[in-house]
């Protein structure tokens, strides 16, 4: 006799693969305990249908197939102590002649195989192994084994035959369910090494884009802050100068939104506008100086070596650094002579920023600014080194090396 059903198409693998997903979808104790109850049915199931030998044996193995399967409800919780209670009732439903465990014999006795007992069974080690830890598993198993002879023993088929398989059905499950726990926990590891990773990475992230504001904001804010000042100071003795200042003002605020909008473009989508300008590298280093300039600063620029590309993130970090270094000096030294050298060489990238105030105690040369901070986090990701302090004829210094390709 053939049993099943005929599925059409892909009808049939849409409603197993649905199935599984709900199943793994449930609570782990409700899960549990519909597979004890399946079990218990199964085994009920079983000694009914099996010739058993009057009223007393089925009363034996109804009980002892509740006994068998209702420990299967706690087999994650604790697997060692389910297999004890499960071998005890084994070896008490053999004790008071019970039918769970017996093969058949050709004698009018039991005609159906224990299928229901042995699937409990394999069930039971399967679960040892997977959910125990290493010294508990190892000992659950010893002492499975034991009571596994033990049910043999009792049942009185004693032979090698017997000894044999069911020491099979424990060790082979057994090692199925240690083969999955570790299997699940490679995987959490691997999860948790990716979460981690993750997690790094949006650190990164938030550091870079915590950079990025600073550099385009802090800049042309410190910019303005000198303009206001000084458009406050004459603003009653000449007015021209003072709307002159402001308008400046204006213009660098509409600077300072637009390098907002590029920087968070930069952060968009894969969708962003092509139209976005690039990020700025050392080739717009002229138009960061005039805006110093506008700040108040005489600053002199030096170009040593031959200018060559870059590499686009030391551009952008060339660019940026000498921002900051100019921001720092418009902050803290005010409107004071500065002087920019750019140096190519043949491995690196050398910047020096140097300035006539009054020197790090009013210049920001501790290192608790956000801007040397960023200006160190900047040159580590390109393996360069930085340098701040006095300069040697006084004011403040900022010295800057990031290696380049030949």
């Amino acid at each position: 006799m053939t049993t099943g059903v005929v599925w059409g198409g892909t009808v049939g693998p849409m409603r197993s693969a649905a199935v599984m997903e709900r199943l793994r979808a449930l609570d782990p104790r409700i899960a549990d305990g519909l597979i004890a109850l399946t079990l218990a049915i199964l085994i009920e199931l079983q000694f009914i249908l099996g010739d058993q030998p009057g009223r007393e044996a089925d009363a034996v193995n109804l009980i002892g197939g509740l006994a068998l399967t209702v420990p299967i409800a706690w087999r994650r919780r604790a697997p060692v102590a389910m297999i004890c209670v499960y071998l005890a009732a084994g070896l008490v439903n053999e004790a008071l002649d019970g039918g769970l465990f017996s093969f058949p014999t050709g004698d009018g006795g039991n005609e159906i195989p224990p299928f229901a007992t042995l699937v409990t069974g394999a069930v039971a080690f399967y679960s040892l192994g997977a959910h125990a830890a290493d010294d508990e598993a190892r000992l659950g198993l010893g002492l499975g084994l034991a009571g596994q002879w033990a049910i043999v023993f009792v049942s009185g088929q004693v032979d090698f035959g017997s000894f044999f398989f069911s020491a099979a059905l424990a060790v082979i499950s057994w090692l199925i369910g240690r083969n999955n726990r570790a299997r699940v926990l490679r995987l959490a590891a691997a999860e948790r090494e990716q979460e981690q990773r993750t997690r790094l990475a949006l650190s990164d992230e938030r550091a870079r884009i915590a950079r990025e504001f600073h550099d385009v904001v802090a800049h042309s804010v410190g910019v303005m802050v000198v303009q206001a000042e000084g458009a406050r100071r004459v603003l009653e003795r000449d007015p021209e100068r003072a709307r002159e200042a402001l308008d400046s003002i204006q213009d660098t605020g509409r600077k300072a939104l637009a390098d907002m909008r590029r920087s968070l473009g930069v952060l968009r989508a894969d969708d962003a506008d092509p139209a976005l300008e690039p990020q700025p590298g050392l080739d717009d280093l002229g138009r960061l100086l005039e805006r110093a300039r506008e700040g108040g600063l005489t600053v002199d620029v030096e170009v040593e070596g031959e200018p060559r590309p870059l590499p686009q993130g030391v551009d952008l970090s060339a660019y940026r650094i000498v921002q900051e270094a100019l921001t720092n000096t418009i902050k803290h030294a005010g409107p004071v002579r500065t002087r920019v050298t750019v140096r190519y060489g043949e491995r690196e990238l050398e910047l020096e920023v140097s300035d006539e105030g009054p020197g790090p105690s009013a210049n920001g040369g501790s290192d608790s600014g956000h801007g040397l901070a960023g200006m160190r986090e900047r040159i580590a990701s390109h393996g360069g080194e930085l340098r701040t302090g006095p300069g040697p004829e006084g004011g403040f210094l900022v010295r800057a090396s990031l290696p380049i390709s030949r």
